[in-house]
């Protein structure tokens, strides 16, 4: 058993949470948002959606199976910071290679245990996602609520350049034994891996682009299709993903994931806002429109489309159920679609990975 080391959590509201370190020692700051599910931390860690944020965990005992080197969505940690109620020090599976304090500390990711989750939960879902910062270092929450004023707002901020390759690369690791049908070209806004995956997995050769790529360059390569990737922060602060979005409009088929959705959306003539707290767990009910069919999804955003501010030529086929948000759309006279929510779910429920056969059969049909 490792020495508890005083650690506090201060919102910028005020409200102090007082705990124990857990992971590194310091100090970090955020957006605070909580996740709902009860599985998947270490893609939840790895996702880099989470750029920026300091994630809390509502499930009390977190790090129950430990870490292990095949369950991660990217590079390396990608959160500003991590909240639970407890710590499993001595972690239980035969896929385990370190415990999750231990990935954490390597990692130099600051966190905090000990605090009333629950309560955190129930402020953020009150008042609304806010920022927040963890110290281990420092007990003067006067000098804390100075340094959390040099902590951007989320409203505004582009993230997608602190996450996106700084070179073009091939996914070349293709575990299915599968011969590649189409070129697919994928806009890293912070893409997670499970998504190359899926995509290799129905016959794709995939091309990982960074978010500044022009649409010239991009059309050079001449991909049978285009997926725009799921990614942190304001997608209306993307104006230059925005603008290729639309210059390649019509001319590929296009498919979106998160904020994928939102840059395709925003391309497309459709408004952006910011939720109150975020939709973040894997056990989401979304609509298929189309079909009548609930599906349980897995979600990650704090940014929504606007449905009342989509064009004509859109129409919404995927709709929240908890609070009736938009969860995808589809063009009526161009081949391109997309979905709030995470299809390729890691962590979470496969209800939804047929949208990457529906991508297959509308870049089959576009060829034709």
């Amino acid at each position: 058993m490792r020495d508890k080391k005083p650690a506090i959590l201060l919102l910028e509201d005020g409200r102090l949470f007082r705990g124990w370190s857990f992971g590194a020692e310091g100090e970090t700051g955020g957006e605070v948002c909580f996740n709902t599910g009860m599985t998947g931390y270490q893609e939840i860690l790895t996702d880099p959606s989470y750029c920026g944020q300091i994630v809390t965990m509502t499930s009390p005992h977190i790090g129950n199976y430990g870490v292990n080197r095949e369950d991660v969505e990217s590079a390396h940690i990608q959160v500003a910071g991590f909240v639970v109620r407890e710590e499993t020090e001595i972690p239980s599976n035969h896929r385990s290679t370190q415990s999750l304090g231990d990935y954490l500390r390597e990692a130099e990711i600051v966190g905090i245990q000990g605090i009333d989750t629950r309560a955190l939960t129930r402020h953020i879902r009150d008042r609304g996602a806010m920022n927040g910062i963890i110290s281990t270092e420092e007990a003067d929450t006067n000098s804390l609520t100075e340094k959390l004023k040099d902590i951007p707002s989320m409203y505004g901020l582009d993230l997608v350049p602190r996450v996106t390759c700084d070179n073009s690369w091939k996914w070349d690791k293709n575990e299915f034994d599968i011969e590649p049908k189409f070129k697919v070209a994928c806009i890293d806004y912070g893409v997670k891996w499970n998504i190359l995956r899926l995509l290799t997995s129905h016959g794709c050769d995939v091309n990982v682009f960074p978010a500044t790529t022009t649409a010239e360059s991009l059309l050079d390569w001449n991909p049978d299709g285009i997926f725009l990737s799921n990614g942190p922060g304001d997608p209306a602060a993307a104006e230059y993903a925005v603008e290729m979005v639309k210059t390649v409009l019509g001319k590929k088929p296009i498919f979106g994931i998160c904020l994928g959705h939102q840059i395709l959306s925003l391309a497309l003539g459709a408004k952006t806002y910011k939720l109150k707290f975020g939709h973040r767990g894997i056990n989401h009910p979304v609509k298929n429109l189309e079909t009548g069919t609930v599906e349980i999804t897995s979600q990650n955003h704090g940014f929504a489309v606007d449905i009342d501010s989509l064009p004509n030529n859109v129409i919404s086929t995927h709709l929240n159920l908890n609070d009736n948000t938009s969860e995808g759309i589809q063009c009526k006279d161009i081949p391109a679609f997309s979905v709030q929510y995470h299809p390729e779910s890691s962590p979470g429920p496969h209800d939804s990975r047929y949208l990457f056969q529906q991508f297959m059969e509308m870049m089959e049909e576009f060829s034709q």
